[in-house]
């Protein structure tokens, strides 16, 4: 640490606000909030950090900046602001290769409704209504639309002395003609909000009270019209799940699921006790600490909420995020009104929760498929380069992995998981009953039984020969097994182990370890091949423990 920064240190006041890291380039590589920036800045420096990434990055620090704010919820909007901005090194940035779209209301005296990428987002075009993740569902709302509101779909009028086609089917009312009033008009964007907003009840009694204005009136056309648009917005009522009747409830339930890599989250969006939609959310991170991401997608997703805002949000993930209050005064200033955060206990809160953690479950399995499939498909590259990262002596074709389960020494069992050209192959799957340690943990010489028994089949039916064998855990580990291998004299396969805490390979004897990229496809082939062994093993000691045991 250099003397200045250190002077900047002993000045940080003890007020909330930001505070800014610089590297010796003078970027700006972190930028955080605090409610007392001196105790939060002097942590770095003066603590045991247990994480790689706040290691390296107290590391690179050479300057020090901060800016005091009235309270810690300004510090937050600011501390949002700045990582916008500056987009620092170490600061988490969600990315995904998707662009989510938008409903647009455009900003005209007689306004149409387009779909738009969130990349062509301006305060000045109109209002959004968004962001929606499932496209095909927003086309099909938007011809909805279209059919119960005929607004006005060209941006110029195709004839200067006659209504075009779509004033004829009914699709449009003709503004550029003057075949409708700007009031009447404005009336029908009005309800377009509302259905946008997820206020169906408030919409279907104001097309109610037009159709019996209308009937009264004896505009008996205009009347049937709204019949026929009130018609078919209760028959696409009817399809949505009603999860309480006769409530106001206006909510939406969270749920996210770490596992691989992968970060899964999902919104159910319920309002006036409907579930009116359900926004999935997939991201490919480079580190395990789900908090954190989860911390940065809640706020990178209301902050830029185009939608009318819930009056509560429901997530048991938000629990381990904190700062309820904090969170809740943010809402409300982002809002302009009161939006709760429950922890969803219990009771219909704990139910819907439940709900959205099935959908996330679906998520993240549909998320696993398509990188497998990825894989898969370039396995020739993934394999290359793992053999040159892993400086293997074979090309991983066959891929094995083990892993032990056992409860105090109890039942211990061993799995064996094969991976042929990324993908698993189950009919060359094994379990093994260790016998050398019941009584006893030790995972150490549990490995060495198993791989014993392996090696001593080399060569037999159904027992192919891998490429590559991954031991799940660290260093010592790997070298209790390099033990057998060498009294076994096998020389033409590869050994690595796997460390989970921070992902380590290790290779024999070599006691630096080799980090993978945390977002490559080689990492997440080997991450899901030791999870799968995890998986195999677990339900096989499972099964052993819900039978008499047999010697």
């Amino acid at each position: 640490m250099n003397d200045t920064l250190l002077e900047s240190i002993k000045l940080v006041p003890t007020n909330p606000g930001c505070y800014l890291y610089y590297d010796k380039e003078g970027t700006i590589i972190y930028v955080g909030k605090a409610k007392n920036l001196k105790r939060r800045v002097y942590s770095y420096f003066h603590k045991q950090h247990d994480s790689v990434k706040t290691n390296v990055l107290v590391s690179q620090i050479e300057k020090l900046e901060y800016i005091i704010t009235d309270s810690e919820v300004e510090a937050l909007i600011l501390e949002s602001h700045l990582i916008k901005k500056h987009k620092p090194k170490y600061n988490i940035l969600l990315k995904d290769d998707k662009k989510y779209p938008y409903f647009l209301i455009t900003d005209e005296d007689f306004p149409r409704i387009q779909i738009v990428r969130k990349k062509n987002l301006n305060p000045d075009h109109g209002r959004f209504y968004g962001p929606y993740t499932d496209i095909r569902a927003m086309h099909a709302t938007l011809d909805f639309l279209k059919k119960i509101f005929p607004l006005k779909q060209c941006k110029t009028p195709k004839f200067t002395n006659r209504p075009c086609l779509y004033y004829h089917i009914g699709k449009c009312l003709a503004p550029c003609q003057g075949k409708v009033t700007p009031e009447e008009y404005q009336k029908l964007i009005h309800q377009v909000e509302l259905f946008l907003s997820g206020k169906q009840t408030e919409l279907i009694k104001q097309i109610q009270t037009q159709m019996q204005k209308y009937s009264e009136e004896e505009q008996f056309e205009k009347a049937a019209k709204m019949r026929d648009s009130y018609l078919d917005l209760q028959k696409t009522l009817e399809h949505q799940k009603v999860v309480y009747e006769n409530t106001k409830l206006n909510e939406d339930i969270i749920a996210v699921i770490y596992e691989e890599g992968i970060l899964a989250i999902v919104i159910m969006m319920i309002r006036e006790g409907r579930l009116i939609d359900k926004k999935d959310f997939t991201y490919f991170v480079d580190n395990v600490d789900k908090t954190e991401y989860f911390e940065t997608f809640f706020r990178d997703y209301y902050a830029g909420l185009k939608l009318e805002f819930p009056d509560k949000i429901v997530s048991k993930d938000l629990e381990e995020v904190g700062e309820k209050e904090l969170y809740e005064d943010w809402l409300r200033i982002l809002s302009g009104k009161k939006v709760g955060i429950s922890y969803a206990k219990r009771g219909k809160y704990g139910e819907l929760y439940e709900l959205a953690r099935k959908n996330a479950e679906n998520l993240l399995e549909n998320a696993k498929l398509k990188k497998m499939a990825q894989i898969r498909d370039d396995f020739n590259e993934v394999g290359s380069y793992l053999a040159e990262k892993l400086k293997l002596a074979n090309f991983p074709n066959r891929i094995e992995c083990y892993d032990i389960s056992h409860i105090q020494g109890t039942n211990t069992v061993a799995s064996m998981v094969v991976f042929q050209n990324g993908l698993p192959k189950k009919t060359a799957y094994r379990k093994f009953k260790v016998k050398m340690t019941e009584g006893k943990p030790d995972d150490f010489l549990s490995m060495k039984e198993v791989l014993s028994r392996r090696l001593s089949r080399l060569g037999e039916p159904k027992w192919e020969k891998p490429d590559l064998i991954i031991i799940d855990g660290g260093k010592g580990q790997l070298s209790s097994v390099m033990q057998i291998v060498e009294e076994f004299g096998v020389k033409d396969i590869d050994f690595v182990s796997l460390a989970k805490r921070e992902e380590e390979v290790f290779l024999p004897n070599q006691s630096k370890s080799i980090m993978l990229p945390r977002n490559s496809n080689a990492l997440y082939l080997i991450q899901r091949i030791r999870d799968e062994a995890h998986r195999f093993a677990i339900t096989y000691h499972r099964d052993l423990r819900s039978k008499p045991f047999k010697i």
